[in-house]
């Protein structure tokens, strides 16, 4: 299950890596035939929102290389009673799977969310163990299982 999870989110980053790469692609266009069209204030306006446009799509692709940093550093063959990254936990409200913010894998027997150690449940999560517990949202909550 942890290899099909970790697999989920290579997976997300991937395609949002691809997604980005051909956004930038067709800025890269748009800013060439910026060039060709005719001068002017239009003009400089419309290569300046395009490099804007380009500056973000760097920055994204820059935090994508961090979430690629991140799920390089899970091991998800090591075993621990403690929840850290990579770890799978079953709560009494949602299963989650600590790694990167992927959103839901779904399975034959359920959902896991697929959440970054920075979110606000992994934060209460991690370092606990197996039967703690712990208030969300305002609500107790027991974890079950780690894997």
């Amino acid at each position: 299950m942890k290899q099909a999870l970790l697999d989920f989110c290579w997976s997300y980053v991937d395609e949002r890596t691809t997604r980005l790469k051909k956004q930038g692609d067709e800025l890269w266009e748009s800013l060439n035939s910026e060039t060709k069209s005719s001068a002017g204030d239009k003009h400089e306006t419309g290569r300046a929102m395009v490099q804007l446009e380009q500056e973000k799509l760097g920055q994204q692709l820059q935090e994508l290389d961090t979430t690629r940093s991140i799920l390089n550093k899970i091991n998800i063959d090591k075993r621990s009673n403690k929840i850290r990254l990579g770890s799978l936990v079953k709560t009494s409200m949602a299963d989650y799977f600590i790694a990167i913010s992927a959103g839901a894998f779904k399975h034959d027997q359920g959902i896991v969310y697929c959440i970054s150690a920075n979110a606000p449940i992994a934060k209460l999560l991690i370092g606990k163990e197996k039967g703690e517990n712990f208030v969300f949202n305002g609500k107790g909550q027991s974890i079950l299982e780690v894997f």
